[in-house]
Order: C-alpha cells, then sequence, then structure tokens
C-alpha cells in the first residue's frame, strides 16, 4: 500500500491510540485541494508524529486534579449563562430597557464563547496552556465585575460579551490539556466525565440564581460569579501544572495559526467528526431553545413541570454519558458508539415531527417528553466521542483543533436556533424539524468524510 494510500488505524488498536505512522499517512490522506494543502498537511502530520503520548503514570498522578479543576472550567459557560436566566425581568426593570435588548445580553455571551475560541486555542499552542488561560480568567473576573456594576445596558451588553470572549479559555483550554494528558479511550472517558458536571451545572445554574435573586438583586449573580470566576483563577495559578511542553510549542504568529487551522480541516476526517458533532449540538441546541416554548405554551405545563422535566432530561444526558464512560468506551468502538447515537437522536426527531405533525393524531405531553428524553440523553454518546475522534488526530496543534471544535459547535448551534420559532407559537413543528435536519446532516458527515468502516478495512489490510 503507497504512503499517501494509508490511513489512520481504528482506535481499537493496542493501547487505544493512533500509531504516529498511521496519523501520518491518514492526515496526508484528507482531503486532496491542491498542492498548497496537501503541503500544510504533511507539515502537520509530522508534527502529530514527533510528539509523544505522556506515560499512564504521569496521567494516573494528575487525574483527579484534573478533573477538579477542568471541570469546574467547564461548569463556567453553563453557570455563565444559565444563572442570569432568572433575573432577565428585572434587569429590564433595572436599567429601563426593552425584552429584546436584554436579551442582547445572552447573544453577547453567547457569540464571545464561540469567537474567544478561536483565539485562544491558538495562543495556548504558542505559549502553553497555563497562561492563556490564566490571563482569560483574570480578563473574566474583571468583566464580570464591570457587569455587577453596569449603570446602563449597553454597557451591560458590550462587557457580557467580554466576559463570553474571556470565559472561551476555559472551554477550549480545557479540551487541549485533555488532549496533552490522554489518548486513545482514556481520553472519551474523561470527556465523558466532563459531560457529568457540563450536564449538571444547567440543572443547579438556574436554581441558584433563584436563590441569589431572594436575597439581592440581579446584581448579585454577577458578584457571585465574579468570586467563582477569583477562586477558579487562584487554584489554576497554584494546582494545574503546564501540559505542553515547549519543544511542542508553535513558534509563529496569526499566519502560523491560521496555517494550522487550514491544515486541520484539510484533514477530511477530522473535518467530519467537527462537522458530526457542530450539527448533533445544534439539534440539542433547538431542544434547549424551543422547549419551554413547546412544553409549557403548546401542551399547557406549569413552569413547574418544565422544570422538572428539563431535570430529568438533564438527568437521562448525565447518565447515559457515564454509561458511556465507564462501561461502552474500550469495550466498543468510538465509532460504533457515535453511529448508534446517531441513529438513536436521529429516530427520535423522526418521531418528534411525526407527532407534532399530527400524523398519529392529538398527542399529549408525554409521548413528546418521552422523544425528547430519548433525543437529548443520546447525545451523550455523540459530543464526548466525535471530541475524542477529533483531538486523536491532533496532537500537535490541540488547542486550535480544540478552538475549532468549540467554535464551529457554538456557531452551527446560534444558526440552527432561530428557526425553531419561524412558524409563530402554534406548532412544535419547526423545532422537531430542525432537529431532524441537523441529525441528518450530521449523519451524512459522519457516513461522507469520516468513513470509520474504511479505514478499518485498510488498518486491517496494512496489519496483513
Amino acid at each position: 500500500m503507497s504512503e499517501r494510500g494509508r490511513t489512520t488505524r481504528d482506535q481499537d488498536g493496542p493501547e487505544g491510540h493512533i500509531p504516529s505512522a498511521a496519523v501520518t499517512g491518514a492526515v496526508t490522506d484528507a482531503v486532496d485541494v491542491g498542492d498548497a494543502v496537501d503541503a500544510v498537511t504533511e507539515e502537520t502530520a509530522t508534527a502529530a508524529a514527533a510528539a509523544p503520548v505522556p506515560p499512564p503514570e504521569a496521567r494516573r498522578s494528575v487525574g483527579l486534579l484534573v478533573t477538579l479543576v477542568l471541570g469546574g472550567l467547564t461548569a463556567v459557560p453553563p453557570l455563565s449563562m444559565d444563572m442570569y436566566l432568572p433575573a432577565l425581568p428585572e434587569v429590564t426593570d433595572a436599567l429601563h430597557a426593552s425584552a429584546a435588548t436584554v436579551q442582547l445580553t445572552l447573544t453577547a455571551c453567547l457569540a464571545g464563547m464561540a469567537l474567544g475560541q478561536l483565539v485562544v486555542g491558538p495562543m495556548s499552542d504558542k505559549w502553553g496552556r497555563r497562561r492563556p488561560l490564566i490571563v482569560g480568567l483574570l480578563l473574566y473576573v474583571v468583566a464580570t465585575a464591570v457587569c455587577a456594576v453596569a449603570p446602563t445596558i449597553e454597557l451591560l451588553v458590550a462587557f457580557r460579551l467580554l466576559q463570553g470572549l474571556a470565559g472561551a479559555a476555559g472551554i477550549v483550554i480545557a479540551r487541549a490539556v485533555v488532549r496533552d494528558l490522554y489518548d486513545g479511550v482514556d481520553m472519551a472517558r474523561f470527556f465523558s466525565t466532563l459531560m457529568l458536571i457540563s450536564g449538571v451545572a444547567p440543572i443547579i445554574a438556574p436554581l441558584i440564581g433563584g436563590q441569589v435573586l431572594r436575597i439581592t438583586d440581579w446584581r448579585g449573580v454577577f458578584y457571585i460569579l465574579t468570586a467563582i470566576g477569583i477562586v477558579l483563577t487562584v487554584v489554576v495559578w497554584r494546582m494545574l501544572p503546564e501540559t505542553l511542553a515547549p519543544e511542542h510549542r508553535h513558534s509563529g504568529g496569526t499566519v502560523e495559526a491560521l496555517r494550522t487551522m487550514r491544515g486541520l480541516l484539510a484533514d477530511r476526517v477530522f473535518t467530519g467528526y467537527m462537522l458530526t458533532g457542530g450539527f448533533a449540538f445544534a439539534a440539542l441546541f433547538a431542544y434547549i431553545s424551543a422547549s419551554p416554548f413547546v412544553i409549557q405554551e403548546i401542551y399547557g405545563a406549569s413552569p413547574q413541570t418544565y422544570s422538572i422535566l428539563f431535570g430529568v432530561n438533564s438527568i437521562g444526558l448525565v447518565a447515559v454519558g457515564q454509561i458511556n464512560g465507564k462501561i461502552l468506551v474500550g469495550r466498543v468502538s468510538l465509532d460504533k458508539v457515535l453511529a448508534v447515537g446517531l441513529g438513536i437522536i436521529t429516530t427520535a426527531s423522526a418521531a418528534l415531527l411525526l407527532m407534532a405533525s399530527g400524523v398519529f393524531g392529538e398527542v399529549g405531553l408525554v409521548p413528546i417528553a418521552v422523544g425528547l428524553f430519548v433525543l437529548m440523553s443520546a447525545m451523550t454518546l455523540c459530543m464526548p466521542n466525535t471530541n475524542a475522534l477529533a483531538l486523536m488526530r491532533t496532537r500537535h496543534a490541540a488547542g486550535s483543533a480544540s478552538a475549532l471544535l468549540g467554535t464551529s459547535s457554538f456557531l452551527v448551534g446560534a444558526l440552527a436556533t432561530p428557526l425553531v420559532g419561524i412558524a409563530g407559537e402554534h406548532t412544535a413543528v419547526p423545532m422537531a424539524v430542525v432537529q431532524l435536519a441537523c441529525s441528518l446532516v450530521a449523519v451524512g458527515c459522519f457516513v461522507g468524510l469520516c468513513r470509520p468502516w474504511r479505514r478499518q478495512a485498510d488498518a486491517k489490510g496494512a496489519e496483513s
């Protein structure tokens, strides 16, 4: 078999990680878009092969510490978004702004989190993980403190944007640190653990925000977030080691960062996993943005019932995530688990569309709630595994790869979200259509770009 035809060994190989030679062959077999892109891809593949995997002893020695610190960083984005939700009506009155304008404070934070990852990811590949993370946390503390004392809605929107940009450091560097320390099935297990934390945080964040509002006003929410940011900054400063050795850092500037990202996107398989995870995440975004309206307005549930259903769905997400990390990973191919997850969310989305469009007659809340539960729970068979499978190919540029993964998910999700209300307030069909469309596109990217069966066949042929 020629060097260009050689592809990446499946993650079920020895030790659960990809051999260096296979990585080199796979990346150079990415997408044939011209000699220039091929050269970039060859260069990034060579860098990937030169970066050794940390020994198991080193990973075990920092495992608990990394879990606690990165878990805290993973919880910051949902806390920043969801703790603030119960305070929106109060902000509208206090700052004499319209509801639509106050909603911009959420949009600004989300946009900042999406775009900030494109900046922080390459920075962490150049300067290591600690320095950009600490700077990002310090900016997060300052921005959040200004939000707490903002006298106008314009200033609040501006510093919510900065808060999101700074908070992106925790998102992107957390994934990059995991890639530095773990490989193969160990990495997939760790991502499932982080999903436990990110699944619990949205449940408790509105509850914390509601309790804060019982004793203080909306500014108190930002004071609490400021305190959380200070604690995380101190913990990272004192306890999180640098995980990217100097010899594995990139010395270039913006041009080099763009060149690296271009090389990553030229890798067909990496891009396939990135888009698969992004469109699966968009189906989840459609649920989050539409479910309050669908459950309460269309199916007549009370806010308390909606909160219970949202909590049950989050528990399902966490539980299936632990099944993925503790039972499936290491026993079943990550690609097979991902394929099952995509099949489940596609089936659940199709069932929701059939119910919402009246094919089964008029259905009540329970069948809709069951469909949403199945869809939400299966997300943890998709998102941790797409991250792990994509990052397996990118040890040489984990920060840039993590930035692309995070930004694509946020941007695709943000684009899909407005579509769920396109047909007005009397039908759940748009939500189900968006979910099914995103699920089908995710399946198409997985089948058309990742082609796991082909890589497995090539790996077996190379062994023989």
